[in-house]
């Protein structure tokens, strides 16, 4: 007897669940049983759609910073966790995003990681971000990276509190298991260079001779500022002089000007911009992404679920969600997402569905 059964039969199972039962012990286990969820004919996603009103997360914040010390917590942070994703610190399976608050007088102690971050004020004018020595003043709705392995800190000389959101690919890093951090020995690093000094030299697609006294940044990651007074000029400068994308609006990238990619290895950023009364046709996107409402009101429709946005909401867009948007004012986004490693992988791709 060779202890085959016919297929499908009771026989079968019993047989089939001895031989897993031998195997287990062996960490042994039949692809033939989990292959329909391992390798799907679509992306599914566990994490879910959800929208953050500022208002309330804001006054959670405030709350904090009554409570804790940006030194004490070394980051004061709310963590904008996926309701999908309990317990994983996650906003969609690799990415994480937060709002951190900096109070007046107050440092952000320096530190590096191998983690990637981006920045996106939404609240006070005239703190920094200082990377490897140079300060970069932070207005509302400026971009500002972190990139990795730089040393970076973040101080509030005014007289308002700073509220920024946070974008990481912490997640990434977790699931490569290559997470490294150091921390400085003091809160704040000197300032070696005067503020804001990049922007001047890299902020116009322009850049020092390679290898001149002037070219002062990393070859691969040489702008980390990206204000909004120009971002916006340009988001609305193509509004202007032409129809929106149906499926997209006005939309700009954010690159990095020493390769035209993506800001950063893993994350890519983009503004978008819908006239009032515009409402998207439905688009999917492999990658997860975060919004949040830079100026104006309307609707965001994901998978069905209607969340009205208004200043500074935040919406998350799973992987593989059908996204509508409408602006019942003139509406401007930011968002960020996983897009950046996608595309390096091969995996990313989208569908322009009909209205």
């Amino acid at each position: 007897m060779d202890g085959t059964a016919s297929p499908g039969s009771n026989d079968q199972r019993r047989l089939l669940e001895a031989l897993y039962a031998d195997m287990r012990p062996h960490s042994l286990y039949p692809l033939w049983e989990v292959m329909a969820a391992l390798v799907t004919p679509v992306p599914r996603s566990a994490a879910q759609p959800h929208r953050w009103h500022y208002g309330p997360a804001r006054d959670y914040l405030l709350r904090a910073g009554d409570l804790i010390s940006a030194e004490q917590a070394e980051r004061r942070v709310l963590i904008l966790e996926n309701p999908g994703l309990l317990g994983s610190s996650a906003v969609v399976p690799s990415l994480y995003a937060g709002l951190q608050l900096i109070l007046p007088g107050e440092i952000a102690p320096c530190h590096r990681h191998t983690q990637s971050a981006l920045r996106f004020v939404l609240e006070g004018d005239g703190a920094y971000t200082a990377i490897d020595g140079e300060r970069a003043v932070m207005r509302p709705f400026d971009l500002i990276l972190t990139p990795n392995w730089q040393w970076h800190d973040h101080g509030n000389e005014t007289g308002q509190p700073m509220i920024w959101l946070d974008g990481l690919d912490i997640p990434t890093v977790r699931f490569y298991e290559a997470s490294f951090a150091e921390r400085l020995d003091h809160p704040a690093q000197a300032e070696a260079i005067p503020a804001d000094d990049s922007l001047r030299r890299y902020g116009r697609n322009l850049r020092p001779f390679r290898g001149s006294a002037a070219d002062r940044r990393p070859a691969g990651q040489p702008m980390f500022h990206y204000p909004y007074a120009e971002w916006r000029e340009s988001l609305l400068g193509l509004a202007a002089a032409e129809a929106p994308d149906p499926h997209l609006g006005h939309a700009l990238e954010f690159v990095n000007p020493a390769d035209g990619g993506s800001v950063m290895p893993t994350i890519a950023a983009q503004v978008r911009h819908l006239p009032a009364g515009f409402e998207t046709a439905p688009r999917r996107a492999t990658d997860g992404a975060v919004f949040v409402v830079v100026e104006g009101r309307g609707t965001a429709l994901v998978d069905g679920q209607e969340f009205s946005l208004s200043e500074r909401d935040l919406v998350v867009v799973p992987s593989w969600s059908e996204l509508r948007l409408s602006a019942t004012a003139p509406l401007t986004l930011f968002g960020f997402s996983d897009k950046a490693a996608q595309e390096k992988l091969g995996l990313w791709r989208e569908a322009r569905l009909p209205a």
